[in-house]
């Protein structure tokens, strides 16, 4: 409880102050075995000093945004995968762009805000979410390792809402163009994606030899390509494993989509853009063969929960989402009540007639 007067007290035999300056109240330690007129003289200083900011407040840490980001994207280098750190680093030069010359502890809610409708205006929601969700990871790391002392400021911003749009899926006559007008490795590529559902540039072109297991048919995602950080199983058909037991016997190396030094591809975007240029294909990524997987198996009937495993996607919303069906399986399935029904008119057009 705040004391009367001179705000100073003996508890013991040591003398405190307990005050309010601009609101805030303070509770200190005067010093022990001094008499009353010393603890005053000490009350005094300590008033003083906490006038002028200097009893036991802490200044804010002074860092740069540039120096945040560089720190943060040498720890996503080292706990993220490839693919991930490079997107990240993309983002956050976006950010720096706008936050060049602030300090974390300048950037606020509002400023963030800022941003946000600068960036709208550009029509891309989706690289705004992504920003957003980098610049809340780099502020918690920084809480995190001590180095920020307030709150983050992106902790209560909403990001735009997105469009799913059109999921674009391969019918079965675009797969047989798209693999025409590919070569090897690629023609495998495609066709194991569209047949097991893998992430072609974290899961596909890591895969190595020892991954793969042509006598029981199954291969092995490792953790450390894996989205969700999990190790998993996925089962092989009879066309994903003939295509795997023919081009690992062309191919002898460690990766089993590997270059002509022996190293895994890195990427396969212009290869798989030209194909799709030849086969006049529009529209189409890597990511389509996954879309593909798990229309094709919604197209045979396979359950939600199949789909979700086979998938490997942890929310069943994501199967939902990815569970598109082809037009021309919707016209089919539409069609089917036709077979049965009787003739188009039930009643002559003259019954309809009514008299006036």
């Amino acid at each position: 409880m705040a004391r009367k007067g001179d705000g100073i007290f003996k508890r013991g035999k040591v003398w405190r102050l307990d005050c309010r300056i601009n609101g805030k109240r303070w509770q200190l330690p005067l010093g022990k075995n001094i008499n009353r007129s010393a603890a005053q003289e000490i009350a005094m200083a300590k008033r003083a000093a906490i006038l002028k900011g200097e009893a036991g407040i802490r200044k804010k840490k002074v860092i740069p945004f540039d120096k945040a980001k560089d720190e943060f994207l040498k720890w996503i280098q080292a706990n993220k995968r490839p693919n991930t750190a490079k997107s990240c680093k993309t983002h956050m030069n976006r950010l720096a762009e706008f936050f060049r010359g602030k300090n974390l502890s300048q950037i606020s809610p509002f400023l963030i805000e800022q941003y946000k409708i600068r960036h709208l205006q550009d029509g891309c929601p989706v690289a705004l979410n992504r920003e957003l969700a980098y610049l809340r990871l780099m502020f918690n790391c920084f809480r995190k390792w001590k180095k920020f002392d307030g709150e983050n400021p992106v902790s209560g911003i909403k990001g735009p809402k997105e469009s799913e749009g059109k999921t674009r899926i391969l019918s079965l006559e675009e797969e047989g163009q798209l693999i025409k007008a590919a070569g090897e490795p690629l023609r495998t590529v495609i066709i194991l994606g569209i047949n097991t559902g893998l992430r072609i540039y974290a899961e596909g072109l890591t895969l190595r030899r020892d991954n793969v297991d042509l006598k029981n048919g199954y291969l092995t995602v490792e953790a450390a390509y894996s989205k969700n950080k999990e190790t998993a199983t996925i089962p092989l058909n009879s066309r994903a494993l003939e295509v795997l037991r023919q081009h690992m016997a062309r191919n002898k190396g460690e990766y089993v989509f590997a270059n002509r030094k022996g190293q895994p591809f890195k990427s396969i975007r212009t290869i798989f853009t030209t194909a799709c240029r030849r086969a006049n294909l529009p529209d189409v990524t890597p990511h389509v063969l996954r879309h593909t997987f798990a229309s094709r198996l919604g197209d045979a009937g396979v359950s939600d929960g199949d789909i979700q495993a086979l998938g490997r996607w942890k929310d069943a919303k994501m199967t939902k989402r990815y569970k598109h069906l082809t037009e021309k399986h919707l016209r089919e399935s539409v069609e089917k009540i036709v077979k049965n029904s009787p003739s188009l008119f039930t009643t002559s057009m003259e019954s309809k007639t009514h008299k006036s």
